[in-house]
């Protein structure tokens, strides 16, 4: 009985070291951000300001507000910062209940996690958001004044951003749900008109409620799904030529 306590024991207390770790390295990204906080949202607000109309300007509608954009803009700086960091510390967690040939798959998974959520908050800064502003714009009345709220305007973008960069895992999650025998690579391909439909059902829900941004985040997710398949195929056919080889020694 004493064993297993011990083992449960040293677990939470490996599992509090790396979560500290974790913290540790957001905290020191963080502090760097902060101090560019000014200039950080001035990038972010940087394509709404553009399909605004001459003289516009953006306003701070809470007491707090102008104090508290900044911290939140400089946390999650931080915490996309340290996301490899982050992932690597949670890998290292459960590496020890791991197989071999699952250990040489983390790191890769990690990299390419973190790059596509990177990749997917670039398409969303660069593509989605300058036509979805000018859409919006064009049907605002003439007889509007157009001021957007600083933190109404923060929050629509961290939502934006997170859900893009989710979107952009879909060859991840496609990979692992392969590599660990929940579904087939032949059941995915038999399963894609089902999975498109819900795919455009989630755009739908997730985004503003206009056709350019569903669009911008379902057809990505799509493409995304079809080279997640490829990606499985061709490591499910390596892993198993891998193991029958394995097999005949």
């Amino acid at each position: 009985m004493a064993e297993p306590e011990e083992t449960f024991l040293s677990h939470l207390i490996e599992l509090r070291e790396r979560l500290v770790k974790s913290l540790l390295a957001i905290g020191i990204a963080f502090l760097p951000a902060l101090y560019f906080s000014s200039e950080l949202y001035d990038l972010l607000a940087a394509p709404l300001m553009r399909a605004l109309p001459s003289g516009a300007h953006m306003i701070a509608t809470g007491v707090v507000t102008p104090f508290l954009i900044p911290v939140k803009i400089a946390a999650v700086t931080g915490l996309v910062v340290a996301l490899p960091y982050v992932l690597y510390q949670a890998w290292a967690f459960v590496a020890p209940g791991l197989y071999v040939h699952e250990k040489k798959l983390v790191l890769p998974l990690i990299v390419s996690s973190t790059i596509l959520f990177v990749v997917g908050i670039a398409f969303c800064y660069f593509i989605v958001f300058g036509r979805v502003f000018e859409f919006i714009a064009a049907f605002a009345p003439k007889s509007i004044s157009v001021a957007p709220d600083i933190e109404a305007y923060f929050n629509f973008v961290l939502g934006m951003f997170l859900a893009f960069g989710l979107a952009f895992e879909v060859p991840v999650v496609v990979v692992v749900l392969v590599l660990t025998g929940v579904i087939s690579v032949e059941q995915l391909r038999d399963f894609r008109g089902y999975v498109i439909v819900g795919i455009f059902a989630i755009a739908a829900f997730i985004t503003p409620p206009d056709a350019v941004s569903m669009i911008s985040l379902a057809i990505p997710m799509c493409l995304l799904y079809e080279l997640g398949i490829m990606v499985a195929a061709t490591v499910a056919k390596r892993r198993a030529a891998g193991l029958g080889e394995t097999s005949r020694e």
